[in-house]
């Protein structure tokens, strides 16, 4: 059995400007998603976890130290004295790390539905070490990845806006994901989530600048413009053409 992958990297050369991903055919007919290195390539399920693996007989092991929290509550009336240790942050880390790294090679692919999904995996992950975890480092560490998760789930909900030409309700998603973005990160000391609000807000103005704009908006837009130079003269034009389009001005 040839297990030497030489000519793989011949035909598809690593590019350190983008992300080289791509979907290929298993040989068992399963869809399987690759990412080019610059050492290698890195293959992995598109279904599941990444790796594939079923920890403890469970999906993931997300699902795994759910179905634990769900057994204590039963034992013990409440989730009071349920914990997440160590160890468990660091099986939830390692699995956050592994849809981190899909759900960045589906964006480049524009899988939209896909990325949802790891990132609300990785979000529900999250929230569990936020609300359980023993060691209040452990809970800083993980919010720290938070805004980004939250951008990236924030710009797919977008795309998707996108692409059946809703760019009004594209730019709500981004108001709504920025709205969420500052709520949830307040309350941790040091949490600084601007570089993903700047980011947001920079996307928001490229959507402001390529949406079809109507007569009316054009017009509502000038007459602002003109009040704003003092052009009264001009704002009355635009006032009255406002008017006669049965679009009440101010």
């Amino acid at each position: 059995m040839k297990k030497d992958i030489s000519k793989i990297f011949r035909d598809w050369a690593f590019d350190p400007a983008d992300i080289s991903a791509r979907k290929i055919m298993g040989l068992d007919g399963q869809e399987r998603l690759q990412v080019r290195l610059d050492l290698g390539i890195l293959q992995m399920e598109m279904v599941g976890r990444p790796d594939g693996e079923q920890p403890h007989g469970q999906a993931s092991m997300l699902a795994h130290y759910l179905d634990a929290l769900d057994a204590h509550r039963e034992k013990e009336g409440s989730d009071e004295t349920f914990y997440l240790d160590a160890d468990a942050c660091a099986d939830l880390g390692q699995e956050g790390l592994q849809f981190y790294y899909r759900f960045v090679a589906l964006l480049r692919l524009d899988d939209y539905e896909a990325v949802l999904q790891d990132t609300r995996h990785c979000l529900a992950l999250i929230d569990l070490i936020r609300s359980y975890a023993e060691d209040e480092e452990d809970r800083i560490y993980f919010e720290h990845y938070r805004p980004y998760v939250m951008m990236v789930h924030t710009r797919t909900k977008g795309e998707r806006r996108l692409l059946k030409g809703d760019y009004e309700g594209a730019l709500r998603e981004v108001e709504k994901g920025i709205d969420k973005i500052r709520s949830v990160t307040e309350d941790f000391e040091g949490m600084e989530p601007e570089g993903e609000i700047q980011a947001l807000e920079a996307w928001a103005e490229e959507i402001k600048e390529q949406r079809p704009v109507g007569l009316k908006q054009r017009l509502r837009e000038q007459l602002q413009e003109a009040i704003a130079l003092e052009q009264y003269e001009r704002a009355a034009r635009l006032r009255d053409r406002l008017n006669a389009l049965g679009s009440p001005s101010f």
